[in-house]
């Protein structure tokens, strides 16, 4: 297998892992842990929370998506981004349904700032503290990937990871929560292990020691954090909770399947903890793992695929010059 088509197919196990685990959570969002005890996740459902049918993925694939496709060639242009995230936000581009039926708040107000008030494309992230959903932690596996396979420096990569969260959520805790996952995501590229996950973790609480964020993620760098139980994890839109959620998960399963389910069935915000943990579990078991009958009910998959192949060779070229 040339390198061109290693890069596709490890591209394709974390968009795919991605947009899989958003569809399995889309029917069930807002759905309470206790509903979902009763009644859980066990395969793509359709029209629950939403009227879409069953491998309907929510806003993040398709910002995660629009994303890729703007940054397949290898370069970074946000306003490009931000023009993209647009058409997708009022003209249902990069929809799986030709409709759009989730936006997060902070998400929308970004868009709406850089389109109607022309603001800079990195002048549209909120800083309040209270902006600090995970609209930006959902969909910056791109920008990861962009920033592993064209072999950017570290200080390189987390400028970008720093500015791709900007766009929509520029408080330092979400920034830092993109940059935590993309160590992480690029630890398990390099090594597709669980034991990558614990390394990288410790890594970011050294590298990231001086944020005045990094205590909002200590039980996460805890080293009995895998042992909590279920019920001292959270899955709510706060970005420190999706995080957590989804690394627990990971780390308590052990196989793709395994992981996207329980994150699915915490509850409340399904789609999102999905999505995170899915794109990470697809880097950890490769895109073989993700059930063959999951992937052929997701809409539009190829056309994700074929972008996932556009980026393998974008980002080879990229290397290259």
């Amino acid at each position: 297998m040339d390198r061109v088509a290693r890069i596709r197919r490890k591209i394709k196990a974390v968009m795919i892992g991605h947009a899989v685990g958003d569809a399995l959570g889309v029917p069930v969002e807002f759905e309470t842990r206790k509903q979902l005890t009763a009644d859980p996740v066990t395969d793509m459902r359709g029209y629950g929370t939403y009227a879409v049918p069953a491998g309907a993925w929510s806003d993040d694939t398709s910002m995660s998506v629009a994303a890729l496709d703007s940054i397949a060639g290898g370069y970074v242009d946000f306003d490009d981004i931000m023009q993209k995230l647009g058409a997708w936000c009022y003209r249902a581009a990069y929809t799986p349904t030709g409709a759009v039926f989730d936006i997060g708040g902070a998400c929308h107000a970004a868009i709406d700032r850089y389109i109607y008030e022309r603001k800079s494309a990195e002048e549209c992230g909120l800083t309040d503290e209270n902006a600090n959903g995970n609209g930006s932690l959902m969909r910056i596996h791109p920008f990861a990937l962009k920033a592993f396979y064209t072999k950017t420096s570290p200080i390189e990569a987390d400028a970008l990871i720093d500015r791709a969260s900007a766009i929509t959520h520029a408080h330092e805790r979400s920034r830092l929560a993109c940059r935590i996952y993309t160590q992480m995501l690029h630890a398990l590229l390099e090594k597709p292990k669980k034991e990558s996950v614990s390394t990288a973790l410790q890594a970011a609480r050294e590298r990231y020691a001086e944020s005045p964020e990094i205590g909002r993620y200590a039980r996460l760098f805890a080293a009995d954090f895998v042992t909590l139980p279920i019920d001292a994890i959270k899955s709510s839109g706060y970005v420190v909770d999706t995080l957590e959620a989804a690394v627990w998960c990971l780390l308590t399963t052990d196989s793709y399947r395994a992981c996207v389910l329980k994150a699915v069935n915490l509850g409340e915000d399904t789609d999102t903890v999905g999505a995170v943990a899915g794109g990470l579990a697809g880097a950890l078991y490769g895109y073989r793992a993700i059930p063959k009958e999951w992937k052929r009910v997701l809409l539009k998959r190829s056309e994700i695929e074929a972008l996932c192949h556009r980026a393998a060779i974008g980002f080879t070229v990229k290397e290259c010059n």
